[in-house]
């Protein structure tokens, strides 16, 4: 591998860096303690073309092509310029599991009636696949989906859905035919006002506050065959194709979180006195910064390898569940550090450093628990 960036790579993440810093620090911390989606904030991201990246041009996405590491670097520079890693968050969910899947597997008129609203921020997409009975096992999906005249008749809820209380548009997995299990799940673009879809309210969360998550009820919801996405029974190809990608640029923004952190530990381990000189001095202050930079480094490497293999068209399961196991997981522990090296101001809301921990717990959850990734990378290696 080639670790060094072209110039106009490095302009790409720069000009991130600068849109994310200057557009999107605005009252991040009110609007966690509120639990509100910056809407306005939204719609600037999709002005300054961060929709676009997952899009080819042909169909109102990036003017020049993009590549996934290209992609992937300029996600890394939105995570740090922008604290709000319910936004970063949200952004990454669409791009990648609902623009990205409509690019890939759509017909030439869903990519025509979708994606435009979805790059131009006028609509908001959710990615629709957990479930009360069918969180970690995924392909247990109670959803079904039943072919009638004019479509397919959907009934199912659907659960910690990203966006679900406001989504405009989702993408949602059935079984059409349960007795196949995995090989029966079909993907549906299912809109908001379709008879029998019911959005629930948003649901308090821990952290990721300022994405809404919450419920999608389908009852004798009736979804045309037109807006089928893919071939019936496709669902487990789409789902495990959209993930590596989503894997990649996700876990970017919180390796940039990551880098920002780093950072800001660093500066006040070197200007906070106490005993007569910088708390860095202190072996346990430094030793936990320096564990931060290697949890850095480490999940830098797997992070670019996985984007790399799928720039190169390789499969890359193995490599994108110990990214997503360990990215995830280092960022967590790089949060409790931060805090730690802070001291009493770390814990306090008003200093925004509290705030990366309790968004970095969802990472060990969401598109795939740290059990599952292990479960996974097991299977793989034979065991």
């Amino acid at each position: 591998m080639d670790f060094s960036w072209t110039e106009e790579q490095v302009a790409i993440k720069e000009k991130m860096v600068a849109f994310a810093q200057k557009t999107l620090s605005d009252d991040v911390i009110q609007r966690d303690l509120s639990g509100e989606f910056a809407r306005d904030l939204w719609s600037k991201c999709a002005d300054f073309g961060i929709h676009a990246l997952s899009v080819p041009s042909q169909y109102g996405g990036a003017e020049e092509e993009v590549d996934i590491l290209t992609a992937m670097l300029a996600m890394e520079g939105l995570g740090y310029g922008c604290r709000d890693n319910g936004l970063t968050f949200g952004l990454n969910a669409q791009m990648w599991t609902v623009q990205l899947p409509i690019v890939q597997f759509g017909t030439e008129v869903q990519k025509r009636k979708f994606l435009p609203g979805l790059l131009d921020g006028t609509l908001i997409g959710a990615h629709a696949l957990s479930e009360p009975e069918a969180g970690s096992d995924l392909f247990n999906l109670q959803m079904t989906a039943k072919k009638v005249d004019g479509g397919y008749l959907l009934n199912g809820t659907k659960c910690l859905v990203t966006f679900a209380p406001i989504a405009d548009l989702a993408l949602i997995l059935a079984n059409v035919n349960p007795e196949l299990g995995k090989w029966g799940i079909t993907a549906f673009l299912v809109e908001r006002d379709t008879e029998g879809y019911t959005a629930g309210p948003v649901k308090s969360k821990m952290g990721l506050r300022t994405v809404p998550f919450g419920e999608i009820l389908l009852e004798d919801c009736l979804v045309p065959e037109s807006n089928r996405l893919g071939t019936e029974g496709s669902g487990f190809s789409l789902i495990n194709h959209s993930l590596e990608y989503e894997r990649c640029c996700i876990l970017a923004s919180q390796l940039g979180a990551m880098q920002r952190q780093l950072e800001e530990a660093l500066d006040f381990a070197k200007e906070r006195v106490q005993f007569g000189q910088t708390i860095g001095k202190f072996q346990s202050v430094s030793n936990r910064i320096v564990d931060m930079k290697l949890r850095l480094e480490t999940s830098r490497l797997l992070l670019y390898k996985v984007a790399w293999l799928k720039k190169m068209e390789k499969p890359a399961m193995l490599e994108a569940a110990l990214l997503k196991l360990h990215l995830s997981e280092c960022f967590l522990d790089s949060s409790l550090d931060a805090i730690r090296t802070f001291g009493g101001g770390g814990y306090l809301s008003d200093w925004g450093i509290e705030r990366d921990l309790r968004d970095a717990i969802g990472g060990t959850l969401y598109a795939g628990t740290s059990d599952i990734q292990r479960n996974i990378v097991a299977k793989l290696l034979g065991l």
